[in-house]
């Protein structure tokens, strides 16, 4: 991985923010159909409408580019994923909901899983910084969830990331390969196993 150069400030108009992520759109579009090392920038600003100078004015690089997609994939997901679960009545009811909300999300954004795997080729560190933010936020919610008595005592961040692991792959295997699967065919053992794992 090569050393990072110094981010772009943030456009100051409405129009440069509008300019900026219309260029974000199609990168993701691009990389997300095509992968990271197939698209060019000039796949990018052909895609966008925009001309390869004005890419230059808000990215430095395609790397630039592919960092700040996986920031906004993981900041549109968590919004999505809290939206979802925001008048559920217990965890195990959250559970349901933020998986089966996942897995949409998934559905609606079908290069969400190229973008996120691929970058970890290109800068690491981010990567890492999407899966732990996750983690951070999961674990914070399985705590307060314990607290309530909702669950029983437990390793939080264990807890976090295994949940998490059976959410990445539902999502590939239902929200990629498999679209035709209604989600209540997945959703219900999964939860099932969320709720009362494999013992007999």
């Amino acid at each position: 991985m090569t050393a990072r150069a110094a981010a772009k400030p943030q456009p100051k108009t409405d129009r440069g923010e509008r300019t900026r992520r219309k260029i974000l759109s199609a990168a993701s579009a691009e990389i997300g159909r095509r992968g990271f090392s197939v698209t060019s920038i000039s796949d990018i600003t052909a895609a966008a409408g925009v001309g390869q100078g004005t890419f230059y004015i808000y990215f430095e690089s395609k790397e630039d580019v592919l960092r700040e997609l996986v920031l906004q994939l993981g900041r549109d997901l968590r919004h999505h994923l809290s939206g979802a679960i925001a008048r559920t009545k217990n965890r195990l009811e959250a559970e349901r909901e933020g998986l089966r909300a996942f897995i949409e999300f998934v559905r609606g954004n079908p290069g969400l899983y190229r973008i996120i795997e691929e970058s970890q080729f290109v800068d690491d560190a981010i990567y890492r910084r999407h899966y732990m933010d996750f983690a951070a936020t999961y674990r914070s919610a399985l705590e307060v969830a314990e607290q309530r008595g909702e669950i029983r005592k437990g390793n939080a961040e264990v807890r976090a990331w295994a949940l998490m692991g059976m959410a990445v792959l539902l999502g590939q295997r239902y929200g990629i390969w498999d679209v035709a699967t209604p989600l209540d065919d997945v959703i219900g053992p999964a939860v099932d196993l969320i709720g009362r794992g494999i013992q007999p």
